[in-house]
């Protein structure tokens, strides 16, 4: 097995010990180990082979610069700016195969900050005593962020610490050795979606787009999946969008939790991409399913998806929100918008005989959005519902027309 090298960041002032074991089991293991220190008041029991000074350098600053701004935040912001910027230019120069870093909140915001720096594919892991929390928003985390709770292993080492930390070792050697990262070669479409028994569309249309030559990643819209999606868009990593549920832009403007962020249906469009929109599953906003409705969502029709997920029916002026909320992120677009509004439904729970059907709600988002549309987006109404073959067609034929013209390379 090819030894795989894998870069271990810390403030080994006061983790010196867990980074240290950390750093064994990953040498036991066969894997080779480079060290980050970003701690800004003290110093290692031994080098690092980059040092805190490093670190403070690599973003034009110093740590007597760090120490003498007086704040900790501040402090380990200008740790953070660095230690992105060296890890990113260290796996450009092949120094390094994984990532892994550990820490509590202090950590965990520079290793956010390291994650997002480094491409699709690199193996980045964060051991956190605050993993999983909602502390950390879903603009925070990058595409393939892994996170392992470190219980136990907020002072020193222990067998309870020791139980995650060799986990943690073993998981980022072994996503190193095993990771097949994207091929940059093939065209890439990102396509959002909620599971098939809401909206059926990726049925006919990845194999479609599949036979034409393209690559098609599916994003799951339930808050990180947009978030994932958003990420890569920003990067410019989608030759075209597809974006055929918005759904998680009324969970963000109504305040729920399963959000993908504030840019959301925005970096497609910064990035000079393509984009086919439809407003897919736009009358529910989604709330955890464990906790109780909020006194604002009483009133409202549900429909329980699961014991996780609860998602609720917005009413005639809410939905007049969300479309208007659509027509001001497309307008901002740097590349051909295409909005298809398929004027029989959104989402198989509102079709004309279901459960959440709402024809005078429907009727006045498709107007409130045609009216306030801005004039970069082309319109296609069609006479069908979203999970009906008309859609997916329309959506090709759009598609083709674009790849005929150039718009969408190949």
């Amino acid at each position: 097995m090819t030894d795989k090298t894998i870069l271990v960041i810390g403030t080994y002032d006061t983790k010196d010990d867990e980074l240290g074991y950390l750093a064994g089991v990953i040498r036991d293991q066969g894997g080779r180990v480079v060290t980050m220190d970003v701690s800004v008041l003290g110093d290692p029991s031994r080098p690092a082979d980059y040092s805190k000074h490093d670190v403070a350098a690599e973003d034009g600053s110093t740590i007597q610069a760090a120490i003498d701004s007086g704040d900790e935040n501040h402090a380990m912001q200008i740790m953070a700016r660095g230690a992105s910027l060296l890890s990113a230019r260290l796996h450009n120069e092949g120094v390094f195969d994984g990532m892994i870093m550990l820490g509590g909140t202090m950590g965990t915001d520079l290793a956010l900050d390291v994650c997002t720096a480094l491409p699709l594919g690199v193996p980045k892991y964060i051991v956190s005593t605050v993993s999983f929390s909602p502390l950390i928003p879903a603009e925070r985390l990058a595409v393939d962020t892994q996170m392992i709770l470190w219980a136990g292993g907020l002072y020193g080492l222990n067998s309870v610490c020791k139980a995650s930390l060799s986990q943690a070792a073993g998981a980022v050697l072994g996503a190193a050795r095993a990771v097949e990262k994207p091929d940059p070669t093939r065209p890439l479409v990102g396509m959002m979606s909620l599971g098939t028994s809401a909206l059926k569309y990726v049925i006919p249309l990845k194999p479609a787009l599949e036979a034409r030559g393209f690559e098609v990643a599916v994003f799951h819209a339930t808050g990180m999946g947009g978030r994932a999606f958003e990420s890569l868009a920003a990067q410019g990593s989608f030759a075209c969008v597809m974006d055929f549920c918005t759904q998680e832009l009324g969970n963000h403007l109504h305040g729920s939790n399963i959000s993908a962020g504030a840019d959301r249906l925005t970096n497609a469009g910064a990035s000079g991409t393509p984009q086919i929109v439809a407003p897919g599953c736009y009358d529910l906003v989604d709330i955890a399913g464990w906790q109780p409705l909020p006194d604002k969502w009483l009133d409202h029709p549900n429909h329980a998806h699961n014991r996780l997920l609860t998602s609720v029916v917005l009413s005639t002026e809410e939905r007049k929100q969300v479309a208007r909320a659509h027509s001001e992120r497309l307008g901002s677009a740097r590349a051909p918008v295409a909005l298809i509004l398929p004027e029989q439904g959104l989402g198989e729970w509102d079709r004309e005989d279901a459960d959440l059907h709402d024809k005078v709600g429907l009727q006045a988002f498709l107007t409130e959005l045609q009216a306030t549309l801005p004039a970069n987006v082309t319109l296609h109404r069609t006479a069908c519902h979203i999970n009906d073959a008309g859609f997916a067609d329309k959506a090709l034929e759009i598609f083709d027309a674009w790849r005929d013209e150039g718009l969408i390379k190949a």
